[in-house]
């Protein structure tokens, strides 16, 4: 049986020069665009998908050999039925991706986010979306056949809108002598704690504070306690730790923790961020989900636009069972071509050492840089550990 020639996503898109054919194979990379929230992010320097004249062209070109040919009268029917809803959709909307578009109803309030979730379903029957806005929560659908839309219906979805956070809110104080010997003792010099900004709680001399920041401005913050108990600010939004440090970046290492991040850079990387948390014991069977639903990698899609941009991700997670779970979520959804593993170094003939700053403290800086600089292709990393 035929199959649908939009079944896109972890596909590979190559056009003629004499006529534009899609071809379907198994490495699709995703076109780039400002607009596209697509759950899987690809990256490749050698596939360029041309500029489409229209959505409408797009689905009559998408064509392959015993493949159906789309019907691009409902991709028309769509758009006409959404434009009077105020919801504009341009040519640049693929059916089977997800796009943040600015909402019609609250206009993407005071920060004009394009907080509205918009789909086209990949058999193109319906269009779908739903507004994220703080207060808003506008959802409906829209279809190909006769049936009106439905829009509203009094089915707000509640949005929980997150906790600012301030200086004002959070109450810290510059390390004390405690946690700087604590730091001193894992290999991480005073600078790199200022220049990270890593706090103590106000009245606790024994909490290590680390400010999760944006442009400068704090946006959360993790506490730790010398015996690894961690928390976080309730209700915040979840990011990458160390943001400000990728702004104009365009290869990056991701490590588990924040300690590793400062240890990165003790080893002469700062193009480096840390997961807020939450290693998974097992890689997930299931297909990805939504973005909306991927709620234990929101960290990811909060930042987005800094990731988006990136040719080169080294995976340095810890070399644990769960560590190696982390890396291949993380892969998934970043795009498996455009990552790389380091291969932690054998500790003894049973064991490896299990993080950068355990490889830090007992190997040194120089130890650490060589292992993220000899890091392997993703692909190939797993293949040698399958073998």
């Amino acid at each position: 049986m035929a199959t649908s020639a939009l079944s896109l996503t972890n596909q590979l898109c190559r056009f003629s020069s004499e006529v534009h054919f899609l071809f379907i194979n198994k490495n699709f990379s995703t076109p780039k665009s400002t607009r596209l929230i697509s759950h899987v992010w690809s990256y490749s320097k050698t596939t360029r998908i041309p500029a489409l004249h229209s959505a409408n062209g797009y689905i009559k070109e998408a064509i392959e050999e015993g493949e159906g040919m789309v019907d691009s009268d409902k991709v028309r029917v769509l758009k006409q039925k959404i434009e009077v809803l105020g919801i504009k959709c341009d040519d640049s909307c693929f059916p089977g991706q997800y796009y943040h578009l600015l909402c019609p109803r609250c206009k993407g309030g005071k920060t004009m986010e394009r907080s509205l979730s918009f789909n086209i379903t990949q058999d193109v029957d319906v269009a779908m979306w739903r507004c994220f806005g703080t207060g808003c929560g506008w959802t409906g659908q829209a279809f190909a056949d006769s049936r009106m839309p439905i829009a509203g219906m009094n089915k707000i979805f509640k949005v929980k809108s997150s906790k600012q956070v301030t200086p004002e809110n959070v109450v810290l104080e510059p390390l004390g002598d405690k946690l700087i010997a604590y730091f001193s003792e894992r290999m991480i010099s005073e600078e790199t704690l200022r220049r990270n900004a890593v706090m103590q709680m106000s009245g606790d001399k024994y909490v290590i504070a680390f400010t999760y920041r944006q442009n400068g401005a704090i946006v959360g913050c993790k506490y730790r306690t010398m015996e690894k108990r961690f928390w976080q600010e309730k209700d915040t939004r979840k990011w990458l730790y160390g943001l400000d440090d990728i702004n104009e970046a365009t290869e990056i290492i991701i490590v588990e923790g924040e300690i590793d991040k400062l240890s990165v850079e003790e080893a002469g990387f700062r193009n480096c961020v840390s997961v807020p948390g939450g290693a998974p014991q097992i890689v997930s069977a299931k297909d990805l989900p939504s973005i909306q639903k991927d709620r234990a990698y929101q960290y990811l899609w909060n930042s987005k636009e800094y990731l988006d941009k990136l040719s080169r991700i080294v995976l340095a997670t810890d070399g644990d069972t769960s560590g190696r779970s982390l890396a291949e979520e993380l892969a998934r959804r970043l795009g498996k071509e455009r990552c790389w593993l380091v291969r932690w170094p054998k500790k003894d003939d049973s064991r490896c050492f299990k993080d950068a700053n355990e490889v830090l403290k007992c190997l040194g800086p120089a130890a650490l840089k060589e292992v993220i600089q000899t890091a392997e292709k993703y692909e190939a990393c797993r293949l040698h550990r399958l073998n």
